[in-house]
């Protein structure tokens, strides 16, 4: 299939990029596929959350063997990313994108079928290797066609998709579950796996031309992975997505105990409370291309993640306190929220611009260490307490640590302008 990346300008004047060179349309027709395709990862993660007890019941096992298998898949996205990255990088987009999603398909059915939470657990790390290669193929491919401000442009549009699926996930497999059982869930994951093979097959063209792609083996690829590590100011934008990260996870596990444990909220209000929430966290994402007509990615980085902060301080003071009730705890972790989904687009665009060359294993291990810490908050509520004040210590931990590594170890003034290779 011809590459996207494959028209050249004439003699004498500058290379631009082909995102540079795509219509309106083009444009949206690119954001329609790739969030189709991003949202993979979160669906396999969050759509089955409803049938954990069922499955519990049905396959005669415990409540922490069956969230074994959340881990599991958390573990897979990670480890799938770290793998897939140096292989996009190598053999073009497309052809990992193709076999990722398949492995993500075969997962998905033998998952609908398994006969004991072992073999369960286990398909759930192949299904999260199959979905990270959606994740990290559709951050690349942005990288491919898009440098600077216009990744973080696209990126807030496709954080979109990533604010809104780990929501409408589990509401989606609750009303599965009137038709259908813990099974069924999967057969549905399944259909929309090859749904979305259908849509990589032909819709998706390739951006990564072979003149562009890396063939120096394993050997090179560790030896890129080496150099992102050493990269300070890259580490330090990666470490900012994943703290961030954790704030937002750390809210999604302990908002249901903290809002109907000890706040007494009912599960339909509760639902109304946490879509407000994450109504702040996407309109601040959607808001994020307008801000960036007048201000740069690092600038509103850093007012993000300071909001964050302060707004932070601010919930765990009100936890800790008890001072405003609910109303203390809601309106400042809103503001958290809304101070994150600035966050999400703008760290990873910085990140990734600085390796334009290994976009693929740099979006790889962008992924990996976002999911690897941000997973770690989720348990870390849990072993803190089920109130309020635990989940403020993640939420405000995650921001204030997210500020703190972005002004000591990001300290270019312009990482746009400065990009390096690896």
């Amino acid at each position: 299939m011809t590459s996207l990346t494959e028209d050249r300008p004439a003699l004498g004047e500058p290379e631009r990029l082909p995102g540079e060179l795509m219509t309106t349309g083009q444009r949206a027709r690119l954001v329609l596929v790739l969030g189709a395709l991003i949202a993979l990862g979160p669906i396999t993660i969050d759509t089955y959350l409803p049938a954990l007890p069922a499955i519990t019941g049905q396959l005669h096992t415990t409540a922490a063997a069956v969230q074994l298998t959340l881990t599991g898949t958390l573990l897979g996205l990670a480890l799938g990313q770290l793998v897939i990255g140096p292989l996009s990088d190598a053999l073009g987009r497309r052809r990992p994108l193709i076999a990722g999603i398949a492995l993500h398909i075969v997962s998905s059915v033998l998952c609908a079928v398994a006969p004991s939470i072992a073999v369960l657990g286990l398909l759930r790390v192949l299904q999260g290797v199959g979905a990270s290669a959606a994740m990290v193929v559709a951050m690349a491919v942005v990288r491919d066609l898009f440098s600077g401000d216009a990744v973080a442009s696209l990126l807030s549009r496709l954080m979109l998709v990533m604010g809104a699926a780990p929501i409408l996930a589990p509401t989606l497999g609750g009303a599965l579950l009137r038709w259908t059982s813990w099974r069924g869930v999967f057969w549905a994951i399944a259909v929309l796996g090859t749904i979305l093979l259908a849509l990589g097959v032909f819709a998706l063209r390739e951006t990564l031309p072979p003149a562009r792609r890396r063939s120096d083996g394993v050997a090179g690829t560790i030896r890129v992975y080496g150099s992102l590590l050493r990269d300070r100011v890259f580490l330090g934008l990666v470490l900012v997505a994943g703290l961030s990260m954790s704030a937002l996870f750390a809210y999604v596990s302990g908002s249901s105990f903290v809002l109907q444990g000890q706040y007494g909220l009912s599960q339909q209000q509760f639902g109304v409370v946490f879509g407000a929430g994450a109504a702040s966290l996407i309109t601040a994402t959607q808001l994020n291309p307008r801000l960036l007509r007048r201000f740069t990615s690092q600038q509103i980085l850093r007012v993000a993640l300071l909001a964050g902060s302060v707004s932070g301080l601010v919930l765990l003071a009100c936890a800790a306190t008890g001072f405003g009730g609910i109303v203390g705890i809601l309106v400042p972790l809103w503001a958290v929220l809304g101070s994150a989904g600035l966050g999400f687009p703008n760290a990873p665009a910085l990140a990734l611009t600085r390796h334009g060359e290994a976009a693929g294993t740099a979006a790889a291990l962008l992924g990996a260490l976002q999911f690897g810490i941000a997973a770690a908050a989720a348990p870390l509520v849990g072993v803190l307490g089920t109130g309020s004040t635990a989940m403020a210590i993640v939420v405000a931990g995650g921001m204030i640590l997210a500020a703190v590594v972005l002004f000591t170890m990001v300290r270019v003034p312009t990482v746009e302008l400065e990009p390096a290779t690896a």
